[in-house]
C-alpha cells in the first residue's frame, strides 16, 4: 500500500485513539556493508509490500520504475521471519533473471502461505540508474513484528 499519512489502526484495520500514529513506509537502516530493510504498515501483508518496496530503494528510487509487467510469486515457511526471507529471496532472483525491478506490490499472507505480485519493467540502466544490485535476504536483524502503536514492521539485512 502507498503511503497515506499518519493512522493508527487496531487488528481489524479501524483507527483506534488508544494507539500512537505511525506513518506506512519503506526505510533502510544501517548495518555494516550490507543494507537493512525494513517495511512498515498497518498489515503483516503491508509490511511485506513496504519491504519489498525498500529492497527496490536499494537499487534506484521506486518512482523511477514503472509498473508496467506483473509476476506472481508464492512462498510458504513455517514462521513470519523466515516468511519475509524468502519473499524478498524470490524477488531478488526475478529481478535478476529478468532484469527487472519492481515498484508496486500487493501481498496476502495466510497461515505461514504467501501469494504477491510484484509489477515493474526491464532495467533501464540510463534512466534507473541501478546503484546495486541485492545477493540476497539474510536472516541478520531478521524480525516481523507488531509493535506497540499497531504498525506491523517487517525487517532484514540484505546482502549487496
Amino acid at each position: 500500500g502507498a503511503a497515506t499519512g499518519w493512522r493508527a489502526f487496531d487488528g481489524a484495520g479501524r483507527r483506534s485513539g488508544s494507539e500512537m500514529a505511525f506513518r506506512v513506509g519503506a526505510e533502510h537502516f544501517p548495518h555494516g556493508a550490507d543494507i537493512g530493510v525494513r517495511g512498515i504498515g498497518h498489515t503483516e501483508a503491508e509490511a511485506f509490500e513496504q519491504a519489498a518496496r525498500a529492497l527496490t530503494e536499494i537499487v534506484t528510487e521506486a518512482k523511477r520504475v514503472v509498473p508496467r509487467d506483473a509476476v506472481d510469486i508464492e512462498c510458504s515457511a513455517p514462521s513470519e521471519g523466515l516468511l519475509l526471507a524468502d519473499w524478498l529471496n524470490r524477488l531478488i532472483f526475478e529481478m535478476a533473471v529478468r532484469h527487472m525491478l519492481f515498484s508496486r506490490f500487493v501481498v496476502t499472507i495466510e497461515r505461514g502461505h504467501l501469494r504477491g505480485r510484484a509489477w515493474g519493467e526491464t532495467i533501464d540502466p540510463a534512466r534507473h540508474a541501478p546503484a546495486v544490485e541485492p545477493k540476497g535476504a539474510t536472516f541478520t536483524a531478521l524480525k516481523v513484528e507488531r509493535r506497540a502503536d499497531g504498525a506491523w514492521i517487517a525487517q532484514c539485512v540484505v546482502d549487496v
